[in-house]
């Protein structure tokens, strides 16, 4: 009799909505056994059913990743699936919210929180899972950072900030680990369509048509179109990928300030030209 092949274990953080819900579930129906960690029970709980009633194998956890407890407890039990394994590790949760006007009214416990929900989890859980990674000679490590930390972005500089700080991070760990197997990566999304920024709050009472003016490839991004790029930097077909953050972004990045103009003869770097 053949040998059963080892299920992969793999971590998603912030993986019931939006590209984490649709990595948890990529994942899962390649054939991982996926342990779920998000804030929202209810949405979890919905993940986790979708996920085994295609067949797959989920675990959740449910809490606030930026606590040491939920931290432990993440870990914990994909070694428990993987028998003291642990194969992928995604960490994709972030936001910009709490938001303020400006850096001017921003306050310190705004840059606290941003500091935890972007940067610091990202720290402690990737030290935790590590040593596992490391022991057994191979693992792959994926962050979800942004556009934003590689270009301007008015209102919400420190969350810019934290954000490059996750790039920086994924690249100088990628090359302190790739010798014990590891590789790190990260991608850096614009324009998801997502629970977390729906297409029709980002157009606001813009007319559709114009997406196209400033977004190369004309529409927003689907939270699988996303969730395909992580997948990808956790296959063979990476192996030889790590320390790069990819931007997946419909070519705004790309761009970098030009806008199609609105009566699409040419580009311009004058939003109100015509």
């Amino acid at each position: 009799m053949p040998q059963e092949a080892i299920r992969r274990v793999s971590i998603v953080t912030g993986g019931a909505l939006g590209i984490g819900g649709a990595t948890s579930r990529r994942l899962a129906a390649r054939g991982d056994l996926v342990v779920l960690n998000d804030i929202d029970a209810t949405a979890a709980a919905a993940a986790r059913a979708e996920i085994e009633a295609a067949g797959g194998v989920c675990e959740t956890v449910i809490g606030d990743i930026v606590t040491d407890e939920v931290v432990e407890a993440v870990t914990a039990a994909a070694l428990h699936l993987g028998d003291g394994r642990i194969d992928f590790l995604v960490n994709n949760v972030g936001d910009f919210r709490p938001a303020s006007r400006d850096f001017l009214h921003s306050t310190p416990e705004q840059w606290a929180r941003l500091h935890e929900l972007n940067l610091l989890h990202v720290f402690k859980v990737t030290h935790r899972v590590l040593p596992h990674m490391i022991s057994h000679g191979a693992g792959v490590i994926v962050n979800n950072s942004t556009v934003e930390a590689f270009r301007g972005i008015p209102g919400h500089a420190v969350y810019s900030a934290y954000n490059a700080g996750v790039s920086a991070f994924t690249k100088s760990l990628a090359v302190d680990v790739g010798r014990h197997g590891v590789r790190v990566n990260a991608i850096a999304p614009d324009l998801a369509d997502s629970q977390q920024t729906p297409a029709a709050a980002m157009l606001r009472d813009n007319d559709p048509s114009a997406i196209e003016t400033w977004v190369p490839l004309g529409r927003f991004g689907h939270v699988d179109e996303y969730a395909k790029v992580i997948e990808f930097l956790t296959t063979d077909a990476a192996s030889y990928v790590t320390g790069h953050t990819i931007p997946v972004d419909g070519g705004t990045l790309a761009a970098s300030g030009w806008h199609l103009r609105t009566d699409r003869k040419g580009f311009t770097n004058f939003p109100r030209e015509t």
